[in-house]
């Protein structure tokens, strides 16, 4: 018997019983749509977290002063300052895209008649591209802003919402920092929050950096933020920075020089390890479905135990025997995993095809791997009873009732 045949064979015995034969590919089915289905979720979370963490700042590189001084004195003069930023910019050259300086402190203002303490940050015109700064409404400073000295402020979209009712609205205003008049310019938002644990918060005013060193009691610039121009060049722009700064400033004087790498490398490694135990936990469920095949295809033999005397007895060989029932088993787990598969590709297909914005990857090798599973399944599963159906004594078989 050829394999033709026997495929032909075991397709009549699976249609004899349809019901059996679905109910034991069900579990193929399940298990081959959550294999998909649960790569392409842990994918697309994985995706998400790792563009928010890059939404952040590309190739960001960020340094600020950590610690070595003695005294106020000696603090004051560790502080990063404006001209070891343009030493930086000088130093890296075309290795780096931009490097920003920023002030912080916190004013007073008055915001729906009440007083309200708020962040003003003092930044340069290429700060709102270092940080992805999305602007909203009006512009963002541009060179001639920092030169003259201009009076003019940005404001994160909820601020300007508290204060002027819309981020159009805000466009003109007027508000009083340190004294002096400044008006808004534009409104803003992070491309990716940071939850306020960066210099942006919820309350936060931009001004010119040149206008806010005036404000305060000494110069400090924390953070300086470098975006470097390939990603490759990251973890060396980090330490030619670090070095740079030590250089400028006298011995002792340590600076917190670093980039987004290590967070990246360890929500990748995390999203990795999760996605791993979430097919371990689909993997069990096709184990499952085998474990359910074999007990059917046992049930089977029995059943068929006269038919197995009869084919033997007509001439069928052993071989012929464990080969039928071999195939039996395979094609209802190769049956249901199929199924399962495209299940498992309607659910992301969909979203694609309905909402084109949204981004859901699909993983071919999930899909290769579920298909594999499936055939290791039927082979696996069905080799015991193809095994026992072939060593059947003909003469007994045809004697079972």
């Amino acid at each position: 018997m050829n394999i033709t045949e026997a495929v032909s064979f075991s397709l009549q015995a699976l249609r004899a019983n349809r019901l059996r034969t679905f109910l034991t590919a069900l579990g193929l089915i399940i298990g081959n749509a959550s294999v998909i289905l649960v790569v392409t979720i842990s994918l697309a979370g994985k995706n998400l977290i790792l563009d928010q963490i890059r939404g952040i700042g590309s190739n960001l590189v960020y340094a600020d002063y950590e610690a070595g001084g003695e005294n106020l004195a000696q603090v004051e003069a560790d502080f990063v300052k404006l001209s070891d930023v343009q030493a930086i910019r000088e130093d890296l050259g075309n290795t780096i895209v931009a490097a920003s300086a920023v002030m912080n402190t916190h004013e007073h203002i008055v915001v729906n008649g009440k007083v309200r303490i708020v962040t003003v940050d003092g930044v340069d015109d290429q700060y709102a591209r270092v940080r992805n700064l999305v602007l909203l409404a009006g512009r963002i400073f541009d060179q001639s802003d920092m030169t003259l000295r201009e009076h003019v402020a940005m404001l994160i979209d909820k601020l300007a919402i508290r204060m002027f009712g819309s981020q159009q609205a805000a466009l003109g205003q007027t508000i009083k920092i340190s004294q002096l008049q400044f008006t808004v310019i534009g409104t803003f938002r992070e491309k990716t929050s940071t939850m306020n644990q960066g210099e942006i918060t919820d309350d936060t005013i931009l001004i010119p950096i040149t206008v806010m060193k005036y404000f305060m009691e000494y110069e400090r610039i924390n953070p300086v933020y470098i975006e470097v121009r390939n990603a490759a060049d990251v973890p060396m722009v980090t330490q030619r920075v670090n070095d740079i700064l030590e250089r400028r400033h006298r011995p002792g004087a340590k600076y917190n020089v670093q980039n987004l790498s290590a967070i990246l490398e360890t929500a990748d490694k995390i999203a990795s390890v999760l996605t791993i135990v979430l097919i371990i936990v689909s993997a069990i469920a096709l184990i499952i479905s085998g474990i359910g095949i074999m007990n059917i295809m046992l049930v089977t033999v029995t059943e068929r135990t006269r038919e197995i005397g009869l084919r033997m007895a007509v001439g069928a060989s052993r071989r012929d025997v464990m080969l039928q029932f071999l195939i039996e088993s395979v094609l209802i787990s190769l049956a249901g995993g199929s199924v399962g598969i495209v299940l498992g590709l309607a659910l992301p297909i969909s979203v694609r095809l309905l909402f084109e914005q949204v981004r859901v990857p699909i993983s071919a090798l999930s899909v290769l791997v579920a298909f594999g599973v499936s055939f290791a399944v039927g082979v696996g599963f069905g080799l015991l009873p193809a095994r026992r159906a072939s060593q059947l004594n003909p003469t007994e078989a045809l004697r079972y009732e």
